[in-house]
């Protein structure tokens, strides 16, 4: 696979704790997000189950926890320019703080544990493009700018020692695929989706349903890194209008235009600090 990582990016783990200067949430913040959530959202948490058996209806591809990459055809552009898009990561989004965790961008996964210790460089979120650092990372942007039905895509970057616990994502009208860009081989890193255990390699695409229930571990001494590309499930009606309608809602709440204004306030606070 070419690149061997484990300790070998030379980038530190840990960031400082930068809440106070960016602005980013509070425990008070993030129940100010809860009260400011949609409806729909507050509703579809006792719906979930009914909205995606109507999802799950209407796809066009499988509906199994890890599904076969061939039906993406996408991905095979995000293989042959893995080593681009890993040097990009490299030298932008394991920079120093560049890649704030994901509970400072976003107060609804303060919930998991250990979550400080899983951060990400964005560079769409929920159809928004973060253009500063897109810009950051011309080749990656370009190449993920070609995915049908794109909805976020990030660096994802997970400490040594982490493990996340079992959690599950917020529509099944959504599906999942991670790049490998630097996996640590000093040890084992690997995600438990369902009942299958799937481990990352360098270069190679996995495309999951993140409505199952999930969890990762990495038990090495390396920062693992993956490029997590979320796009919108091959739908038929009625299921695509449920979770297109559900989605566009999702884009324009609170929460969502919260985390957009914390990533803005981070890139802020650390070009104050000129890092």
């Amino acid at each position: 696979m070419g690149h061997n990582s484990g300790n070998a990016v030379g980038v530190p783990v840990m960031v400082p704790d930068l809440n106070i200067i960016s602005g980013a949430p509070t425990p008070g913040s993030a129940m100010r997000a809860e009260r400011g959530r949609p409806l729909i959202i507050t509703i579809g948490k006792h719906l979930r189950g009914f909205f995606d058996r109507m999802i799950a209806s209407s796809s066009l591809v499988a509906n199994t926890p890890v599904l076969d990459v061939r039906d993406f055809p996408w991905t095979q552009m995000l293989r042959e320019n893995w080593r681009a898009i890993r040097d990009e990561a490299v030298k932008v989004a394991l920079r120093a703080h560049a890649a704030p965790s994901l509970s400072t961008i976003s107060p609804d996964h303060r919930s998991i544990a250990e979550v400080d210790k899983w951060r990400s460089f964005f560079l769409w979120g929920y159809g928004y493009r973060i253009d500063e650092n897109a810009d950051r990372c011309p080749a990656t942007a370009a190449l993920v700018e070609r995915i049908p039905g794109l909805n976020s895509a990030f660096f994802s970057i997970l400490a040594p020692g982490t493990h996340i616990p079992d959690h599950r994502g917020v529509t099944k009208g959504l599906i999942t695929c991670h790049l490998g860009l630097v996996v640590p081989r000093d040890g084992d890193v690997r995600m438990r989706v369902h009942d299958r255990v799937v481990r990352w390699a360098e270069g190679e695409t996995l495309v999951f349903d993140d409505t199952y229930r999930h969890e990762v571990w990495n038990e090495t001494g390396g920062t693992r890194v993956v490029l997590l590309i979320q796009v919108e499930r091959p739908l038929r009606n009625p299921g695509k209008w449920v979770a297109d309608t559900f989605l566009r809602i999702v884009r324009r709440s609170a929460f969502v235009q919260e985390a957009r204004e914390n990533i803005e306030t981070w890139n802020a606070a650390v070009k104050q600090m000129d890092v």
